[in-house]
């Protein structure tokens, strides 16, 4: 039986913590690529890690690259303050200063550079356009035209080896990507949602990241197994 080979973009969050697992249960040699960018939230490089060896991926790889130098983002700025507090509304109307930009854009091209040489034809993403974000690079419309693109773009796709961008998480809520974790066994503990961790990890509980965690969590009827751990662990 010929090996299908996947591309993850891992990032140590509770979404694409999934995305890696459900990779792994549909059979795929899932193989993750971390992006380093400066990110203030630099700690999820190493949540990325337990959670690439938690869910059994064939091989992790982490990328540094130097989005801070672009700035524009309080992610990647230290002098962009991260937007606490907010309530449903507003966390679900505009798109905030956490914005990278172009990140998903540049991360997938990354990954897909790393899927062509290892013949890869599916390239994973734990994008969600239902978890009030508003980022423009989670939508559906972006992930069909940049897999347009990889298509038109690349020796594999010219020749006949198109890729495929999955999105599995997609139009999941945060309670069902809670649930569905769950019944895969994945321990979501390991993973960091926090866009402003203090030293060590422990998440602030007031960005918006944190808000809509708890949120997720609360309506899946489920404890956050992170808030009951040391920092670091």
């Amino acid at each position: 039986m010929a090996v299908r080979r996947a591309v993850v973009l891992l990032s140590g969050g509770m979404d694409s913590a999934l995305t890696a697992a459900l990779a792994v249960a549909e059979g795929f040699d899932v193989h993750a690529l971390t992006l380093d960018y400066g990110q203030r939230h630099s700690v999820e490089v190493a949540r990325a890690a337990r959670v690439a060896a938690a869910v059994g991926v064939t091989e992790h790889r982490v990328m540094a690259i130097d989005l801070a130098a672009l700035g524009g983002s309080s992610l990647t700025d230290s002098g962009l303050a991260v937007p606490r507090d907010r309530d449903e509304a507003a966390i679900g109307t505009g798109i905030p200063s956490t914005y990278v930009p172009a990140r998903n854009t540049v991360f997938l091209s990354l990954a897909l550079a790393w899927a062509e040489t290892l013949g890869a034809r599916d390239l994973f993403i734990g994008a969600n356009v239902l978890d009030y974000s508003g980022y423009p690079d989670c939508r559906p419309e972006f992930l069909a035209a940049f897999q347009a693109t990889a298509r038109l773009a690349t020796r594999a796709g010219v020749e006949g080896a198109p890729l495929t961008v999955r999105a599995p998480l997609m139009r999941m809520t945060k309670a069902e990507i809670v649930r569905r974790a769950a019944e895969l066994g994945l321990d979501l503990g390991l993973t960091l949602s926090c866009y402003d961790p203090a030293a060590g990890g422990r998440p602030c509980g007031r960005c918006d990241a944190c808000r809509i965690r708890a949120r997720g969590f609360a309506e899946a009827g489920l404890a956050d197994p992170a808030l009951d751990r040391s920092p670091g662990i």
